[in-house]
């Protein structure tokens, strides 16, 4: 049986993409790769953003960084190609970085840069939800894995 593809963060497979340099690689990727054929993407790096750069919150409908500079621009960009690239591969789930401005899904920082978090998704996760893309994050990434049965 063929495995279904699954975008995800690629940040969660170790590369060190984040806005920091650094990644958030999960200790379940294994398990992910043995199920889905995962297709990696960033959607930061998409949108012509460097690593490392600046951390950035969303704004209402608008991204600004921690110096002020709106990158709202690139986070569309990003989130587009993301979406052109999900629906190339067939994609209908993805798992994204949770909290993040173009990937969290349920919670995000507020804006404030103070670490505070307030209900909203990123750039990305809100355009692929709309395009019935149903996302998941490291948080909740159990949904993705079946359940081992009792027989």
């Amino acid at each position: 049986m063929k495995k279904p593809n699954l975008l995800i963060s690629e940040c969660l497979c170790g590369v060190h993409c984040r806005y920091d340099g650094k990644n958030n690689r999960i200790d379940e990727l294994e398990c992910i790769q043995s199920l889905y054929n995962i297709i990696p993407i960033c959607p930061e790096i998409l949108g012509g953003l460097s690593t490392p750069r600046p951390p950035a919150e969303r704004v209402g409908q608008l991204v600004i960084n921690n110096i002020g500079v709106d990158v709202t621009k690139e986070f569309v960009r990003g989130a587009l190609r993301t979406l052109t690239i999900a629906q190339d591969n067939n994609c209908h789930r993805a798992l994204l970085k949770a909290k993040s401005p173009s990937c969290g899904c349920g919670e995000i920082y507020d804006g404030t840069f103070s670490g505070i978090l307030t209900t909203g998704n990123g750039v990305t996760t809100d355009l692929l939800l709309e395009n019935h893309i149903e996302v998941f994050t490291e948080k909740n990434i159990d949904s993705l894995i079946p359940k081992k049965s009792d027989d």
